[in-house]
């Protein structure tokens, strides 16, 4: 920087020459450079000012977009989470046929803590203790007065609990909106709906997930927020699945069954109308999974109609009799040879009772014999059988639309040798569900198709491939009809409505091998109206005992049957199939002219 002399030899010779004072040139250069100097230590503070403000200014905007933030944000701790954290809290209704509900949501409310704002936390923790009684005063209190800053209380709570922690008066007891899965109906049809928990939690929404049955199946489309306003409609009827659940229980009950289900439904377009499996529980308070033990049917969850893969007895044999009439192998009149015992290697079959050397192929039916039936499937032979039973759905899951349909594998003979072919004939050696069994009847009933059996609404008939012919159909259908007539269902009998159906008692297999001598499990499978069949009931009862005589009866007939028929009796009128009563005699007037 180039300085100017305050004493110039210039101007100091010119202001002595013009008579002027030399001083007063020293003193102005003087007063100039001061003022120049405080004109650059003003620029200088000026500068460093803006830029302090400048600093100030995102500072505060820094804190300030912070707080806004934070009082905008859900009070939770901070978790590590990948991709998109949005929660979707929307999901479609369930309805039943008719289109009455049977899931929807319901606000509530969840309950929180915030123990830095807690006021008083032991105060706090013996008030929430008082109200929820399953929460523990010293747990509570020793999260309360820990190092945590967030705690979940209750993840939903009832209106009248959020009054009662309210007026603790605590600021530090906060809640979050969101909505939970709510079932009206209580425990009608738990097995079907199956339940649904919380997925992607927040303290302002949380996101409903299926857990079992249809609410696990068709969880995608029960979550996309297309069908929000258009809820899964099943073809469950609800007042029918209500008086099913009722009839089988007390038949449960009054028949000492460890256990029971029942199925029914719709020959034509596969749709159950009921499906019934007991012991039950509360979707809204779904039990958790047992942990312990190796008998998942003692669970409430296990559903027995799809889940239980029993051997179903002699409701199998009506499928090697239809298989054979369909084959033109017999007719309905063909007699057969059943002197027994029939030996086979070491092993032998036998008949429940004597009933001569020969029977036709109806009265095997009738009679139930287990040596007629194997004398048929001889002729048949092992791999038209397995053929057959394949085409009937036997052989793999059935594709009924539960998420635990899909692992009830059927247990299927490991080698299906000639012994294995006459077993199978007569429901031995081959484990299956009750809905596998419902969907082979249901081939007999409607003509010979098979239908698939679905929980879905359906519109018309929806057959399947040609199992059966027409004609071997309808002969099955009339042997049927004389088991209830003339035979081992003589209590499926209900008045003015055509029943037809088969029994089956089979021998309870233990856990370890082998087989319980006295634990059965009982079936009844039957169709009616038989003149036109519209519906395949299924009823199963695990380990029945009926005790009114001197000693216990276990077969179907004494305790599956008089269920089944006390259940068609009932549901009957509600599916609006008309009795079919003979008129009466008139009251006495006649028409006469005048």
């Amino acid at each position: 920087m180039i300085r100017t002399p305050l004493r110039p030899l210039a101007r100091i010779l010119s202001a002595r020459a013009k008579g002027e004072n030399p001083d007063a040139i020293e003193r102005e250069n003087i007063r100039r450079r001061h003022e120049e100097m405080r004109d650059r230590t003003r620029a200088r503070a000026e500068g460093r000012l803006l830029v302090l403000g400048v600093f100030f200014f995102c500072a505060f905007a820094l804190v300030g977009g912070r707080m806004g933030l934070l009082a905008t944000s859900e009070a939770t701790e901070p978790v590590a989470n990948g991709g998109d954290t949005t929660i979707a809290t929307q999901r479609a209704d369930i309805v039943d046929r008719k289109g009455r509900i049977l899931a929807t949501n319901f606000e509530t409310h969840s309950l929180y803590a915030q123990p830095p704002f807690l006021i008083d936390a032991v105060s706090a923790a013996e008030g929430l203790a008082r109200i929820f009684p399953d929460l523990e005063a010293e747990r509570l209190l020793k999260d309360f007065t820990g190092k945590r800053k967030f705690v979940w209380v209750k993840k939903k709570i009832s209106p009248e609990q959020k009054q009662a922690v309210h007026d603790l008066g605590d600021p530090g007891l906060l809640f979050g909106p969101r909505e939970m899965r709510l079932y009206p109906n209580g425990t009608l049809a738990a097995h079907i709906l199956g339940g649904a928990s919380f997925g992607k939690e927040g303290v302002n929404a949380a996101e409903v997930i299926g857990v079992a049955g249809v609410e696990k199946e068709f969880d995608d489309y029960l979550r996309d927020p297309a069908n929000g306003a258009t809820p899964l409609q099943l073809s469950l009827d609800l007042t029918v699945q209500a008086a099913a659940e009722r009839v089988l229980y007390g038949g449960m009950k009054l028949m000492n069954a460890r256990g029971a289900t029942s199925v029914l439904m719709d020959v034509h377009t596969g749709e159950v109308i009921s499906i019934v499996s007991l012991p039950d529980f509360d979707p809204n308070e779904r039990p958790r999974p047992p942990t312990s033990g190796f008998d998942p049917s003692a669970s409430p969850l296990f559903n027995r109609a799809v889940q239980g893969v029993y051997e179903l007895g002699s409701t199998f044999k009506i499928f090697a009799t239809a298989q054979a009439l369909d084959l033109g192998l017999v007719s309905p009149e063909t007699m057969i040879d059943i002197r027994g015992p029939l030996r086979w290697g070491k092993f032998r079959i036998s008949d429940f009772r004597n009933y001569g050397k020969e029977l036709s192929v109806t009265k095997i039916i009738v009679k139930s014999s287990n040596i007629g039936t194997a004398r048929l499937a001889q002729q048949i032979g092992a791999a038209r059988q397995k053929q057959f039973m394949g085409a009937l759905g036997m052989l793999s899951a059935t594709p009924f639309e539960v998420v635990e349909a899909r692992g009830a594998e059927p247990l299927l003979p490991k080698n299906w040798s000639e012994l294995s072919t006459m077993t199978v004939s007569y429901g031995h050696g081959l484990s299956v569900s009750p809905m596998h069994l419902a969907a082979g009847y249901a081939a007999i009933a409607n003509g010979g198709f098979y239908v698939k059996p679905t929980i879905l609404r359906q519109d018309g008939p929806q057959y399947g491939p040609r199992v059966l012919s027409d004609r071997a159909a309808a002969a099955s259908r009339r042997m049927l009809r004389q088991v209830v007539t003339d035979g081992t269902a003589s209590f499926g009998e209900v008045p003015g409505y055509g029943v037809a159906g088969k029994t089956g008692t089979a021998d309870k297999p233990k856990p370890r091998g082998g087989y319980y001598e006295d634990k059965v499990i009982a079936t009844f499978a039957t169709m009616f109206p038989v003149q036109d069949p519209k519906y395949v009931l299924i009823v199963t009862l695990d380990e029945p005992s009926e005790n009114s005589g001197s000693k216990p009866r276990r077969t179907a007939g004494w305790t599956a049957v008089p269920v089944a028929a006390e259940m068609i009796g009932r549901i009957a009128p509600l599916l609006g199939v008309r009795p079919d009563v003979e008129p009466g005699q008139s009251a006495g007037i006649r028409l006469t002219s005048n």
